[in-house]
């Protein structure tokens, strides 16, 4: 080992809070005070960060608080990785600066070796600074075996780039026996990298990640909370609205078509199918049904008696049977993708199975079929879907009509979405998931698979491509895949249930003859609360004799 010096003479601090130490020694602009806040609040923080934002000075800023406080104030050891030897030397000596400007008892930098068993001939070089809490600041190789009879805060620093993620991640996993936390951080390396598979996991809510908790801070995050700013206190520049936009445009510039992945925190995509075709093909059930209707152009300008007959003949004849068929006990969702002409309006059903499957019995295809007819054909699947849980319309343009109609109608277990990137990035990887791991099932229907196909990556989130395909009858436009989508957001929903209570019969108990009302089952209120939906008469509490 080569030595370092001893520690510096100065008088010990004992940190209380991390936290508190942090913020009142130094100017944090937002995002990296919420960093803070988040590392006291979870175990597990992992961040997806655009690049030079500061994240990993910060982040030296509470080692040194994090290692310098006592045991009982969440002080412990702290083992910084990153994949390269000029990461690990600048991050320990951020740390040596943080250590004297918050006057901590901490010796120099010092060097040492770590020796690898398993190559005994390639002993790499690790940083330490030992702080007079007892505890240590180590920066490590990124090799998994150097957190072996380890304990503390473990940093894993561009976590896309080192060699065997899934292996770091894992050996830190068991410091977490004794109450280790543990910080994932990362520019992206491509949408199949193994730190963006984390990251979709995470949003996916999968369960071997519920413990994780996800930040996302883009370049333009950053400067919006006063990067530019902090930059200009740094140089001694004067900070002027004029000269941010310019060096903000500038840094785009020089990034190029890098930009996306770099700063905006976008992994650069690979060609291919969002969700594989074998994945498809794999949670196809025989069980479901796809019914279509479609409208000629001249129907729209038909008397509105007769558009509303023909509307209840198709639902009675193709649809009712249907729902008939449908299990009573059972709760479930919908989603509907709206389009009025061109597209298809898709109205999918799921089933919330006991063993938490989402099975689909029936998917429903509109092409051109006029406002009211649409409204009068939801709601006559509303009315009759047993134990009706939540739904999700798409609410964007044109179906902002039918989604608050809906909504006033069913009340607020129906959601009218008006889509954005951010609901496609918090919505598009549960979906996914739940093809990998079998939770749903899709009709084996050639139209509804293409549709699924056809979600592609689209500046690192999952949606349509604008170009359009034909079937049979017209252009679509993956609509059956939003729709599906929609129905599983729906289904992860917790909307207000509505109960039914019985009260008794005065009939009954005044006049001496039994009261049945205390008598009723829970199947018995069930089949009251679905003859309730029938009779048009959601929102009813009590009032109902049996």
């Amino acid at each position: 080992m080569t030595g370092g010096q001893d520690v510096i003479p100065t008088p010990a601090r004992v940190l209380t809070s991390p936290s508190r130490e942090l913020s009142a020694t130094t100017a944090l602009i937002p995002y990296q005070s919420r960093i803070i806040e988040d590392y006291m609040a979870h175990e597990i923080l992992v961040i997806e960060k655009s690049r030079r934002i500061g994240i990993s000075w910060t982040l030296a800023w509470l080692a040194v608080t994090v290692a310098g406080a006592a045991a009982t104030a969440g002080g412990m050891d702290v083992f910084y990785m990153g994949y390269e030897k000029d990461m690990t030397r600048q991050f320990i000596d951020d740390c040596g600066k943080a250590a004297r400007i918050l006057q901590m008892a901490a010796s120099n930098v010092q060097e040492d070796l770590f020796i690898d068993p398993n190559n005994p001939d390639r002993d790499l070089k690790i940083f330490r600074i030992d702080l007079a809490s007892g505890f240590e600041i180590l920066a490590l190789p990124s090799v998994a075996r150097a957190f072996r009879s380890k304990q503390g805060l473990v940093i894993l620093d561009e976590a896309a780039f080192v060699d065997d993620l899934d292996a770091m991640i894992t050996a830190a996993l068991a410091l977490r026996i004794w109450g280790a936390k543990i910080i994932i951080l990362s520019t992206h390396n491509g949408d199949t990298n193994p730190f963006n598979e984390l990251v979709e996991g995470i949003r996916a809510k999968r369960t071997d990640y519920q413990d994780y908790h996800l930040i996302r801070i883009t370049f333009e995050d950053a400067v919006k909370d006063g990067l530019y700013r902090a930059v200009c206190a740094k140089s001694g520049k004067e900070w002027t609205f004029e000269g941010e936009k310019k060096w903000y445009e500038k840094i785009l510039r020089e990034f190029g078509s890098k930009a996306d992945q770099e700063l905006h925190v976008i992994p650069t995509a690979t060609k291919g199918a969002y969700i594989p075709r074998a994945l498809i093909t794999a949670r196809t059930s025989n069980s479901g049904v796809v019914v279509r209707w479609g409208c000629d152009d001249k129907f729209v300008m038909l008397d509105e008696p007769v558009r509303r007959q023909e509307a209840e003949d198709f639902c009675k004849e193709e649809l009712l049977p249907l729902l008939h068929a449908l299990d009573p006990k059972t709760p479930h969702v919908f989603g509907q993708d709206f389009a009025r002409s061109g597209d298809l309006s898709v109205i999918w059903i799921m089933a919330l199975e006991q063993s938490l499957v989402r099975t689909t019995p029936f998917v429903l295809e509109l092409r051109n079929v006029p406002y009211e007819q649409q409204r009068q054909i939801l709601w006559f699947i509303l009315k009759r879907l047993p134990r009706l849980r939540a739904g999700a319309i798409d609410a964007t343009g044109n179906g902002g009509w039918l989604g608050e109609v809906t909504r006033q109608k069913f009340g607020a277990r129906i959601q009218a979405v008006s889509f954005s990137e951010a609901w496609y990035r918090d919505n598009m990887p549960p979906f996914k998931s739940a093809f990998e791991e079998g939770s749903l099932t899709i009709p084996a229907d050639r139209d509804v698979h293409d549709d699924i196909h056809a979600l592609r990556l689209v500046n690192g989130v999952a949606r349509i491509p604008v170009k359009r395909t034909e079937d049979e009858s017209g252009q679509r436009h993956g609509d059956a895949a939003i729709a599906a989508a929609l129905a599983y957001a729906a289904s992860s929903a917790d909307p207000d249930i509505y109960e039914f209570t019985a009260v008794p019969d005065p009939r009954r108990s005044l006049g001496g003859g039994r009261d049945y009302s205390a008598d009723i089952t829970p199947d018995a209120r069930n089949r009251a609360e679905d003859f309730g939906a029938r009779a048009d008469d959601f929102g009813l509490r009590g009032g109902i004799s049996l």
